[in-house]
């Protein structure tokens, strides 16, 4: 039975999904059914105060807002990685970050071979990820419509050097968290150099990677790694410009990879590129892929 959720101004509308209709309920009705599994994505606030309340209801909460994935009593999971750490007792799970999700899935397979010491990260990201009103903003200035901005500059034929707010430390909270989280997911001494950019696009995130591992890393041996591992799709064959690109990525829920290759500068180091989805892998695919993994291991 799936019930859509909302706050009480939008209970009783209707949704359709899968051709079917649902009536929209309030959070308290929604407990009052006693669900097992919540999908939560509706901001932090509205996280922070019901999430609890459906876990001490018996439900498990998986939440996509940035409220719980630092908590260090909450599971930061990406299903690929790190989902064997759940337990039964896990009543909220963390959906990290779009780009850290992205960033990890190829990387966690090569740190077991080869232990990450340093990521430098430069992302190239959707504007999907900022939502519809970017949307709208963007389409607007392709179309010389003056309208309602989501970004302090214009977007379309630009780059912004700026994703979510700026903190103290001159990074934004968006590549404060793919340090953070990283050291979370992965490894707490891998170290993390970002820089987030969001760009006039709509069909995923890009991300140029630096990664340099504790000792030389083999070429070959890395592309067999990530075409063998779950998730990913490695598309590199640059002599034939087989390459991926956020088109590739849209409305799929795989990770794919390319452009790897050696950094001349540093023999224990390797360059590749990274797009997916960010509204699939980057956050509902990978939610639903907690709530399967709940499931399939009897964990409710």
């Amino acid at each position: 039975v799936l019930i859509p959720v909302a706050t009480k101004k939008s209970a009783g509308k209707i949704v359709k999904f899968k051709g079917n209709e649902y009536i929209v309920v309030s959070a308290e009705d929604a407990i009052n059914q006693k669900p097992d599994i919540a999908l939560f994505s509706a901001g932090g606030n509205a996280s922070r105060e019901l999430a609890p309340k459906f876990a001490d209801a018996g439900c498990k909460v998986i939440d996509n807002s940035s409220a719980w994935r630092m908590a260090e009593d909450i599971k930061l999971i990406v299903p690929e990685i790190n989902a064997h750490l759940l337990q039964r007792d896990d009543m909220i799970i963390a959906n990290p970050n779009c780009s850290t999700i992205q960033l990890l899935l190829p990387l966690a397979s090569l740190h077991k071979k080869y232990r990450i010491k340093r990521i430098v990260v430069s992302t190239y990201q959707s504007v999907t990820g900022t939502g519809n009103k970017a949307v709208l903003q963007m389409e607007n200035e392709r179309n010389n419509i003056n309208g309602e901005m989501a970004y302090p500059y214009r977007i379309d034929m630009n780059c912004l050097p700026h994703c979510d707010s700026f903190t103290e430390n001159a990074y934004t909270k968006e590549e404060m968290k793919l340090l953070n989280e990283t050291q979370k997911i992965l490894d707490e001494n891998i170290l993390v150099s970002a820089t987030a950019v969001r760009v006039p696009v709509v069909g995923g995130h890009g991300e140029s990677v630096n990664v340099e591992f504790q000792r030389e890393p083999d070429l070959e041996e890395i592309k067999e790694i990530l075409s063998n591992s779950e998730g990913l799709v490695l598309k590199d064959k640059p002599e034939q410009l087989l390459y991926p690109t956020q088109l590739d990525s849209h409305n799929r829920d795989e990770v794919f990879v390319g452009r790897i290759r050696k950094d001349l500068s540093n023999s224990k180091a390797i360059n590749m590129w990274i797009v997916a989805d960010n509204l699939r892998k980057g956050a509902a695919t990978n939610a639903v892929q907690v709530a399967e993994y709940l499931v399939d291991n009897d964990l409710l």
